[in-house]
């Protein structure tokens, strides 16, 4: 049997166009295709001819191809010569001849356990229509649109939005994307396929119960699974979660599906998928759980030959230093969180950084995007030494990278050195690894853990740290204390959620505990099995330490300078807030809000509002439109340069903060995993 979740449409052999006749469910259905799983059609209406065109989905998957072609006469060459001129034509010109939008079938479930089906126009999210050509537009389809069939429109972007503020929705009917799309009952989250057991527990208790028993060939599902699930098969989530939430992250990393399924309960017990051998399936538009008839026969996953490798770490006696003071080669001393924001300090303060590399990568028919962003900085036709020096300032104004100090790898060298307890507990975990004896892993690490937090910290460590500071300790208020281990933030493995931060930290006794804390989690049961996994070994891994004032925040999140549930896309940026630190959205202890941006034509839409229900101001959305377009040209740099191999395409994790005053701070930069 298979659970079809979501459906893909047959594709007809002929084109079956409609030009001027009015639109009737049958010919809806007849000319639509599936996305998302709801029906769709495009539409072109042509005010010059004062009619419009359906077209057939799948003899025409571009508006603008249809136009040139089957409107105007030209060729497909013809059109790809002009094309960014030819769409600021139909998307951006006030006075446009064509207007381009998509109508899409819905259906809800009433109180009353009626159905009932709408419609939902709306425009690609590059549209700047004003409010008048908005309400022409639904106008003109309302009236050639069955009239038993409820539409409404659908702002595709937060110009739209503003625009559509000062008409009456009696005027105009409408619906925000994320209450149309808010309360999915199934959402793609990390594309996929696996072939395993299903494992479906109800509470955190049953998967607690379980844990120990769990494998790779094992597909988990829950309302919301744990930051230290096991490597699995697969995860499924029967309550919302975001793209960037930790185990979305994990997923995306390890090269698992994930999907938000909330009706896998109904599906488990009218299937008895539990326990099951299933073919789990995640796309775009697609989400499937085939029941299989026998056990299969699988082989070990790819991530078991996986080998990670690291830079031989130096342990020289080398200073504390001030973030500012480090670049990207000083991981291998100072580990790689460090490493990054030091090179983020020197990117700001130097503007010597080629951070436009993105768009000059060739996106056919299309040479680059250089004009595109020339257009974002109102540069009428600049040379590429002007372009690069105006994103250099232009991200130099938006953002600021944290002040603070980092720890060398050497002072923990020191500090283990100090205690032949903690030498000994070393060499008994090393000889558990070596003969794979899991039966006793944990409990040495767990041990270790604890002894690491007891043994004093020798006086010449403690007086190094006091130092780097030009007042004392104690005068300096709340501090923070991060991981920077060179086994994080690595391309192939994040380590996201694995290693301990201390957010509140005050005076010399609770920095030293807080210090500790982050080197004994280098040594956490669910770490050192993580690294094992990789073949990263415990003689070649070490943990630094960032120390920094804390910043109080208006408002914090996480960015990625792309769209994890549609990796073809290279327009959009991903982006994740919630009041207060980034923490809450890191570690999901809040549904946090939830935009696109656009970082090549422009425009901004909300996904989600998640547990937070109210908007954002629209000076706060335009604040956070430059911060994903500042993510998109770091990069230009970190990818190009650091994280991907010279692939100015590898994408970006950034954590970031909006301090009181409202302006923005990155405190933490690494290669996002696709």
């Amino acid at each position: 049997m298979t659970a079809q979740l979501f459906a893909a449409a047959a594709e007809p052999s002929t084109d079956r166009t409609v030009v001027g006749e009015n639109l009737s469910l049958p010919l809806f259905r007849t000319l639509s295709g599936v996305l998302a799983g709801h029906p769709y059609l495009k539409v072109v209406v042509d005010r010059a001819e004062n009619t419009w065109h359906l077209l057939d989905t799948a003899a025409h998957p571009f508006h603008v191809n249809y136009i040139a072609t089957h409107v105007l006469g030209m060729d497909l060459a013809q059109l790809d010569a002009d094309l960014d001129a030819f769409n600021a034509s139909v998307y951006m010109d006030p006075g446009r001849r064509f207007l381009l939008g998509v109508l899409s079938l819905h259906t809800e479930h009433e109180a009353e356990g009626r159905e009932r089906t709408f419609l939902v126009l709306e425009t690609t999210e590059a549209d700047t229509m004003h409010g008048e050509l908005l309400a022409f537009f639904y106008d003109f389809v309302r009236e050639r649109v069955d009239g038993r069939l409820p539409l409404l429109l659908k702002p595709a972007n937060h110009g739209q939005e503003e625009e559509l503020a000062a008409i009456s929705e009696l005027r105009v009917p409408r619906i925000l994307s994320h209450e149309l799309f808010g309360s999915r009952t199934r959402t793609p989250l990390n594309p996929g396929e696996a072939t395993g057991r299903l494992r479906f527990f109800r509470t955190d208790e049953e998967y607690a119960r379980a844990e120990a028993g769990l494998g790779w060939a094992d597909i988990v599902a829950m309302p919301c699974l744990p930051d230290d699930v096991p490597r699995v098969a697969g995860f499924l989530n029967t309550a919302p979660i975001t793209p960037l939430s930790h185990t979305n992250v994990l997923a995306s990393g390890w090269g698992i599906p994930n999907a938000i399924v909330c009706d896998l309960e109904q599906l488990v017990e009218r299937d008895g998928l539990d326990g099951a051998w299933i073919r789990y399936r995640v796309r775009e538009d697609e989400i499937s759980l085939e029941r299989l008839e026998a056990e299969p026969e699988l082989r070990a996953p790819a991530w078991h030959q996986q080998r990670i490798r690291l830079e031989p770490p130096l342990l020289a006696d080398v200073p504390v230093l001030s973030l500012h003071r480090l670049r990207s080669a000083d991981r291998d001393r100072y580990g790689t969180k460090a490493a990054n924001l030091g090179e983020l300090h020197h990117v700001l303060d130097s503007r010597t950084a080629d951070l436009i590399a993105f768009y000059g990568r060739p996106r056919p028919p299309r040479e680059d995007l250089y004009g595109h962003l020339a257009a974002r900085f109102g540069l009428p036709a600049p040379s590429a030494g002007e372009l690069r020096s105006t994103a250099a300032d232009f991200v130099a104004a938006k953002v600021g990278a944290p002040d603070g100090v980092a720890l060398p790898f050497a002072l923990q060298q020191h500090f283990l050195a100090s205690s032949p307890a903690l030498q000994q507990g070393i060499g008994k975990l090393k000889m558990a690894l070596e003969l794979d004896a899991t039966d006793v892993l944990d409990s040495l690490c767990l041990q270790l853990q604890q002894l690491i937090r007891q043994t004093p910290v020798p006086e010449s460590v403690v007086r190094r740290i006091c130092q780097a500071f030009p007042a004392p300790v104690a005068s300096r208020g709340r501090l923070v204390v991060r991981s920077s281990s060179n086994a994080e933030d690595l391309p192939g493995f994040s380590a996201a959620g694995v290693y301990d931060s201390v957010t509140t930290v005050h005076g010399t006794g609770e920095l030293l505990d807080a210090v500790r804390q982050v080197w004994a989690s280098m040594l956490s049961p669910r770490s050192v099995r993580l690294r094992h996994q990789v073949g990263i070994s415990l003689d070649d891994t070490y943990m630094g330490v960032i120390i920094q004032e804390y910043v109080p925040a208006s408002l914090g999140g996480v960015l990625v300078t792309c769209n994890p549930t549609r990796r073809e896309d290279f327009r959009n940026v991903y982006l994740n807030c919630s009041p207060g630190s980034p923490e809450q959205v890191v570690e999901g202890s809040v549904l946090p809000q939830q935009y696109l941006y656009n970082t090549v034509e422009g425009g901004g839409r909300t996904v989600a509002l998640g547990s937070w229900g109210e908007a954002l101001s629209a000076v706060t959305r335009a604040k956070l439109a430059d911060l994903s377009l500042t993510g998109r040209l770091l990069q230009s740099h970190f990818s190009g340069s650091h994280f991907g191999g010279g692939d100015v395409d590898k994408p970006l994790d950034i954590e970031w903060l909006m301090t009181e005053r409202g302006d923005f701070r990155l405190v933490q930069i690494r290669p996002y995993a696709l």
